[in-house]
């Protein structure tokens, strides 16, 4: 099932995505560092949504409070919740 999240705090305005038995597929960052959330999307390509969570929640991005790669598992944990 696609889902779309719309960042807060983050150059990126939204993430596409899917989750399909529990693995996260066809990540897609809309806006922000375009060669670094590229390969953010390649490398969690098919990883199972816990891990994901595990290595990347909390990072932060210069000043901000969020990254990118935090606002990716916020949005995971949104579609967990419905």
């Amino acid at each position: 099932m696609r889902h779309t999240y719309r960042t807060e705090g983050t150059c990126s305005q939204k993430i596409d995505f899917d989750i399909e038995e529990g693995r996260l597929k066809n990540v897609k960052f809309h806006g922000g560092c375009n060669g670094n959330l590229q390969g953010i999307a390649i490398l969690v390509e098919n990883m199972p949504i816990d891990e994901v969570i595990a290595r990347l929640e909390g990072i932060r991005c210069g000043f901000k409070s969020t990254s990118c790669c935090d606002q990716l598992c916020q949005a995971i944990k949104e579609t967990q919740r419905h």
